[in-house]
């Protein structure tokens, strides 16, 4: 053959091979994913990131000889060696790891010891565990910080006594000694210990009891077989297996710990309690936007450090031939004599820890002053009420509230909207994350969309208002007009910081779905999209409707995310409810909080029985 003809023959062989990757349709959408997460992650992250190192106006007079826009240290140098460094940035930040430790030991703790006992013992009433285990999920973690107060919260740092605070003070209990026994378990850093772990054990749950399901229970029994009593069997054979579960359920609470919002403001604020989520918060509203990027970045380098150390403990744990997604026979383990004990105590903790929160809630709702426990005081005004100028202002009761039937309106607008587009969005990850695992283009799919898992809530929401508050232009095109005060942005903001569940719940979803079956239709002519049609999506549908609570559940919840975004128009019942508690208008809060709660668990409730949906397999894989 002639050297110009196998030229030819070159490059007409590479020009086939280019052509088969662009036409092929799994390559077309891994590029447009690629593409839209690289401009709806990476960009605002650079953007972020390039904004601490500009001038503001307002600080030309702090940089002499400054120029607006242009490149300083000065907003780091201000956060990291300064006399503000302490109060800004050292003693927030501090607190803000006491509550991550705290928070990740007792959730681990807790969620590990009830998935056991679901998955593998012999507990009886198991039915009613297993719903009443994820209620937890489902109440916002300031709806539990609202009830706490109404129940420990102190007149002299509360306006009004709670629930024990009355009953000491019926009993004669001077208010100095009422203040000194529950302050500290009123407000500060153990009472916001105690709230988020109740609210975030639900994660440990979630994936340890996943993980336990897919294990074969035969190796516990071969251990029992040898002699090995149960506290051996569970620290040598069953601890190990699901330490990759529990340390990525340490990576999930520890990130959501330091990063909450709204809990830091119920439980803290009274008491001057300030982590770097609320002082990120404060910069944010008082326009220090460079300040509070800059403690945003920070936080983001804490989680990713924290997923660094995670990924070097699990090392080669991360795979085992017991764990997948056909898990062997399980027998459940006996608990004996500890039975009924270990049953008691579950529904003392179930009554106290879940019950008791939505009872106290209903119960200051229909309280016409605080901390008076009388049937004198009971009133339906702060659901019902008409309008009376000696009440909350004159504002009627949220039935006849048109901000609430705006919120609700909002809420139930935003949750569908973006369950149904959200978990779209991720079952096409889930399934670009699937097939190519082990490759290039899954890992890097994979590792973009959790980046958003890193972010702040807060920092994320107020990354988004930047970006999003001026029209997106290309060479002079609008390709997308500013957004501010939008549901469209609401909507863009809430999906793209949940990509890291609806991607994890489409990636769980798709490992199920084996291979073959692709692999049969391709060899009967069956093209990519007619496969997706009439394969992966009908053999997903469970997962979908799992997904899409997950994404419901948190959206309907949310309150850090969007709190900077917030406008009168575009407000939500989490927000509204906020305003009622900043305003000092609790009973009204309280009467939100318990419709967004009923909202959720009957959604959830209606798609457990219709739709098969379990939040476990989401979390799952």
């Amino acid at each position: 053959m002639k050297p110009n003809e196998q030229n030819y023959s070159k490059s007409k062989r590479l020009k086939n091979q280019v052509k088969s990757v662009v036409t092929n349709p799994y390559n077309v959408i891994v590029l447009i994913a690629i593409v839209l997460l690289t401009y709806l992650i990476i960009f605002p992250l650079l953007d972020m990131l390039s904004t601490t190192f500009q001038l503001s106006q307002r600080d030309l007079r702090s940089v002499p000889g400054g120029v607006a826009g242009e490149f300083t240290f000065y907003y780091w140098q201000r956060l990291l060696a300064s006399d503000l460094s302490w109060n800004l940035l050292v003693k927030p930040l501090l607190n803000s790891l006491l509550i991550g430790f705290g928070v990740s030991v007792c959730a681990i703790t807790l969620g590990s010891i009830l998935a056991w006992l679901m998955v593998r013992s012999d507990l009886p009433f198991k039915p009613f565990f297993s719903l009443a285990v994820i209620i937890p999920y489902m109440i916002p973690s300031w709806v539990k910080s609202q009830a706490w107060l109404s129940m420990f919260k102190t007149p002299r740092v509360g306006g009004a006594p709670g629930f024990v605070a009355s009953m000491m003070m019926n009993a004669g209990v001077s208010n100095e000694v009422i203040e000194n026994i529950l302050s500290p378990i009123a407000y500060g850093p153990l009472a916001i210990v105690i709230v988020l772990t109740l609210h975030y054990y639900a994660y440990t749950y979630l994936l340890v009891s996943a993980a336990l399901n897919s294990i074969n229970s035969e190796l516990e029994e071969m251990g029992e077989i040898q002699g090995a009593s149960k506290s051996l069997i569970l620290r040598k054979i069953t601890l190990p297996l699901v330490l990759p579960a529990m340390l990525s359920a340490v990576i999930l609470t520890f990130s959501k710990a330091i990063g909450t919002f709204g809990t830091i403001n119920y439980l803290g604020s009274p008491v001057s309690f300030r982590t770097l989520s609320s002082e990120l918060y404060s910069n944010s509203k008082s326009q220090n936007t460079q300040t509070a990027f800059a403690m945003a970045i920070l936080m983001i380098c804490i989680a990713s450090l924290s997923v660094f150390i995670n990924q070097k403990l699990i090392g080669t744990r991360k795979s085992y031939a017991t764990v997948g997604g056909k898990g062997g026979r399980s027998t459940p383990i006996g608990l004996g004599g500890w039975k009924p004990i270990i049953t008691l105590i579950l529904f003392v903790f179930f009554i106290v820890g879940i019950i008791m929160p939505v009872i106290i809630l209903i119960v200051e709702s229909c309280m016409l002053k605080e901390g008076v426990y009388s049937l004198e005081n009971f009133t339906l005004y702060y659901w019902i009420g008409e309008g009376d100028p000696n009440i909350m202002e004159g504002v009627p009761g949220i039935f006849k509230n048109s901000n609430f039937k705006l919120s609700l309106w909002n809420s139930l607008k935003l949750t569908v909207v973006n369950g149904v587009f959200g978990t779209i969005f991720g079952q096409m990850l889930g399934y670009i994350c699937a097939k190519g695992r082990g490759k290039l283009h899954g890992k890097l799919v994979e590792q973009l969309v959790f980046i958003p898992y890193l972010i702040p809530s807060v920092a994320f929401g107020g990354i988004y208002l930047s970006m999003f508050s001026k029209p997106q232009t290309l060479f002079g095109v609008t390709l997308i007009p500013a957004l501010y005060g939008t549901f469209a942005l609401l909507t863009v903001t809430s999906v793209v910081k949940h990509l890291p569940f609806a991607s994890r719940a489409g990636t769980s979803n798709m490992l199920q779905i084996s291979g073959e079956l692709e692999e049969a239709a391709t060899i009967e002519g069956a093209g990519f999209f007619k496969r997706f049609v009439k394969i992966v999506f009908p053999l997903s549908k469970g997962g979908f409707i799992s997904g899409f609570m997950l994404i419901f559940v948190s959206i309907m919840k949310e309150l850090d995310l969007i709190i900077l975004i917030m406008t009168p128009k575009t407000s939500t019942l989490p927000y509204l409810a906020f305003q009622y508690q900043n305003q000092n208008c609790p009973q009204a809060s309280n009467c939100v909080a318990i419709v967004m709660f009923s909202i959720v668990f009957l959604v959830y409730a209606l798609a457990n029985i219709f739709g098969d949906a379990d939040l476990a397999k989401s979390m799952a894989g």
